[in-house]
């Protein structure tokens, strides 16, 4: 019996099934999405942060290495040097406003980095720049690239 419009009385139990099918079938490209975009998301922002590490770590190596030249210049150093002895430099050899010249990235978020030069003086000298206050964002990492240190050392 044809009721029109392309509707039949007789409903076989084939087009339920195909019906059904289909509609079980709804939530799945949902699903595959979610999982999909949590490891693309977490690879991301994983990225991210280790670049964020990198230019940290860079702009460090670039802070101790202008805290060495200004050790090397200064006058504690080079009377040292022409005397022979050893040379007894101590503390922040840059100033505030140098050290944000250097490495601007550094303070960001209101960080502040450290530099620093040991006072026993001994063969070489030892620069460190730190950023103790650096963490990083994704929690995957564990405390492992927290705070991160670079050394330049300075032979006399």
């Amino acid at each position: 019996m044809h009721l029109g419009w392309g509707c039949n009385a007789d409903y076989s139990d084939s087009s339920v099934g195909a019906v059904m099918r289909k509609l079980d079938r709804r939530g799945v490209a949902a699903f595959e999405f979610c999982v999909i975009a949590a490891a693309f998301f977490t690879v991301l922002f994983a990225v991210f942060d280790l670049a964020r590490y990198a230019i940290t770590m860079q702009s460090l190596r670039a802070l101790a290495n202008a805290g060495a030249r200004s050790i090397m210049i200064n006058d504690c150093y080079v009377n040292a040097a022409i005397q022979k002895t050893t040379p007894t430099c101590s503390g922040d050899p840059l100033t505030t406003a140098a050290k944000q010249a250097i490495a601007p990235f550094l303070y960001n978020g209101g960080l502040s980095p450290t530099l620093n030069v040991p006072a026993t003086a001994a063969s070489p000298l030892v620069i460190t720049a730190s950023q103790p206050e650096f963490t990083m964002l994704n929690p995957i990492w564990g405390s492992t690239f927290n705070a991160p240190s670079v050394t330049t050392r300075v032979p006399f």
